[in-house]
């Protein structure tokens, strides 16, 4: 029922009534439309701003779904990284210098991508995870290139190992005891602490911790020049003259199986483990020496080790701790 509206009429003294018309009853429709869908529309807003939508919150997921798997191929892509960058070590450190070539150059093995404004010309600019997107691509395009230079490095490696097959029989290239757990590694080269001293002095060699008569095995093709029986300093010890300006020394050992001037192969049985000379536990104390200088024999285990075995033999090799035996 329509509400009936008067008013006062000063001039008369009556209450009159109060006539509305058409237009003014449209305009005051409309008013109450329009303020209503103001109404509506600004209690939308806020309640799409405190609370998500079925589609929000899908895509929200969605989102976050995605940046985790983003997280998780660049951990891995670090770890591709890291695997590389132990292959690139060993080629430069042990086959080139093997083989008297020179080490691929920072700018070479970097191979530079030219930067990741290639990448944002190619994105949608309205992509929310640009970023991401372009941290992830950036890396598995440096990781194809380098990967690439590193294919060529060992193609290069292969024609040079062809031409030099009898010195890479002789070379020493594999551990001197069995260590298929890769846990018999227990000091390293570098200076370390003395056993005996209890200073810091360099340990020229490894120490492979093993039992009393474990046995030692000859790590390339040579002849024995030394086999020695002491009671101090490297105790019983073994020397194989390999060539090419290599030497290996196997120390502290508890007994041999070859002689002076004998011809031996890689792989071939020479000793046993034991404590003799300055030790402190059964171990074998192992040296490689190039061109008269003693260098990190872990450098040489290229020839039964997969990198992911190199890498951790480098790891407990690095450790400074204390040597099983001294000079």
């Amino acid at each position: 029922m329509a509400r009936i509206k008067y008013y006062y009429d000063p001039e008369s003294c009556k209450y009159e009534l109060v006539k509305t018309t058409p237009k003014v009853r449209i305009f005051q429709i409309f008013g109450f439309v329009g303020m209503t869908f103001i109404c509506a529309f600004v209690l939308l807003y806020f309640y799409a701003q405190v609370f998500e939508s079925p589609t929000q919150t899908l895509v929200r997921k969605e989102n976050d779904e995605l940046k985790f798997y983003y997280k998780v191929l660049n951990k891995e892509l670090d770890k591709s990284h890291k695997m590389l960058l132990a292959l690139q070590q060993r080629d430069d450190n042990i086959y080139r210098v093997v083989f008297e070539s020179e080490p691929l150059s920072a700018n070479v093995r970097t191979a530079g991508s030219g930067g990741i404004e290639k990448y944002r010309s190619i994105l949608d600019q309205n992509i929310r995870q640009e970023e991401l997107i372009i941290t992830s691509l950036s890396k598995v395009d440096l990781l194809k290139k380098q990967l690439y230079v590193q294919s060529k490095s060992y193609d290069e490696i292969t024609r040079m190992a062809k031409s030099k097959a009898k010195m890479l029989q002789c070379m020493p290239a594999i551990q001197p005891v069995s260590n298929k757990k890769l846990n018999a590694l227990v000091s390293g080269f570098g200076f370390r602490i003395h056993p005996i001293y209890k200073v810091k002095k360099m340990h020229t060699g490894l120490d492979f911790s093993a039992p009393k008569g474990t046995p030692v095995y000859a790590t390339g093709d040579g002849v024995v020049i030394t086999a020695n029986k002491s009671f101090s300093g490297y105790g019983n010890e073994i020397e194989i003259q390999h060539g090419f300006g290599y030497i290996t020394k196997y120390a502290h050992l508890n007994a041999f199986k070859v002689r002076r001037g004998q011809k031996i192969k890689r792989g071939q049985h020479i000793g046993y483990v034991g404590s003799t000379g300055t030790s402190v536990s059964p171990h074998l104390h192992y040296e490689v020496i190039k061109n008269k200088t003693k260098v990190n024999p872990v450098h040489y285990f290229f020839n039964d080790l997969k990198p992911a075995e190199y890498q951790k033999l480098l790891e407990q090799a690095s450790v400074e701790n204390q040597s099983l035996g001294g000079e």
